[in-house]
């Protein structure tokens, strides 16, 4: 893989598309110098994962870590080790690329997304280790721009709900990889009690843009059926999640947000998911092999 920027053209007009003002908002903070968001989302932009929830303290270098260890719990469900070769879709500032370059060799490691702004914080703040390769590349999720069997490895760390259809995404992921390569993601699921109110959807204008909570622990066992994928993880952790909503609402209070979208969004999903109604899970798909 090369280090260098891929040309875009009809990639530029896909991200024009992208409407995300949340990461409008953090990097607005991150230009100003903001230290407390920088070390928060400058690298991962996702939920934090507390093995003790109990014992989260709450500080900047807490959810740091919280945030990491949510990548690392994804990359165990993709069975991830030495000398693989990884997309990472839907890969923001490159958190879960940085995280697998730090901690393993001989890696091939692309990361993906529309947003040309993301890709370039990733292409400054990251840097390949050595004996590994990092490229970062401007593309679709739903229209992968690889050839079939590509990567050991496809990721989506808290970003399906954006794509326009997991279907697809599914079929995708499993052309680019190899047989018996892994697809592993997390996401936030639908629980059968919430299934009557799944017409209900984020605004595409809102704080988190637009973002599709309708799926269920089954809808995922059946696409998995449809796509040829066994599933071989399939984790509840939202109780491990839980302290993110309490670590927004401290670092909200110092970086006080206009935007009510931002609040009413984030409280909801706070509610929901404390109520039991929507989970957080981590999901491992093994490619059948051919």
């Amino acid at each position: 893989m090369s280090n260098e920027n891929q040309p875009i053209t009809e990639n530029q007009n896909n991200a024009a598309k992208v409407k995300l003002p949340y990461f409008d908002f953090l990097l607005a903070l991150i230009n100003e110098g903001n230290e407390a968001v920088e070390k928060s989302f400058g690298k991962h932009v996702h939920w934090g994962y507390w093995e003790y929830p109990k014992l989260a303290s709450l500080t900047t270098d807490d959810f740091e870590q919280a945030a990491e260890n949510l990548s690392e719990q994804v990359c165990l469900a993709g069975n991830i080790h030495n000398g693989l070769k990884i997309l990472d879709v839907g890969c923001g500032f490159g958190g879960t690329v940085a995280h697998i370059n730090e901690r393993f060799v001989r890696m091939e490691l692309m990361g993906l997304n529309l947003d040309e702004r993301q890709l370039q914080r990733a292409r400054e703040t990251i840097t390949p280790a050595t004996h590994n390769l990092i490229d970062f590349q401007q593309g679709n999720a739903c229209a992968l721009p690889f050839p079939d069997q590509s990567f050991d490895v496809v990721l989506a760390v808290e970003c399906i709900f954006h794509f326009p259809d997991r279907e697809q995404f599914f079929k995708e992921a499993y052309r680019v990889l190899k047989p018996g390569g892994y697809l592993a993601l997390s996401d936030f699921v639908a629980s059968a009690g919430l299934q009557p109110f799944t017409k209900i959807k984020l605004s595409e204008w809102g704080f988190y843009g637009k973002c599709n909570l309708q799926y269920s622990a089954e809808n995922y066992q059946s696409l998995a059926e449809q796509t040829q994928f066994t599933v071989q993880v399939e984790r509840n952790i939202t109780k491990n999640t839980l302290p993110t909503y309490s670590y927004l609402r401290q670092l909200g209070s110092k970086n006080p947000i206009s935007s009510k979208s931002a609040v009413f969004e984030t409280l909801a999903v706070e509610v929901l998911s404390r109520l039991g109604l929507l989970h957080y899970y981590i999901y491992g798909f093994k490619k059948l092999k051919q």
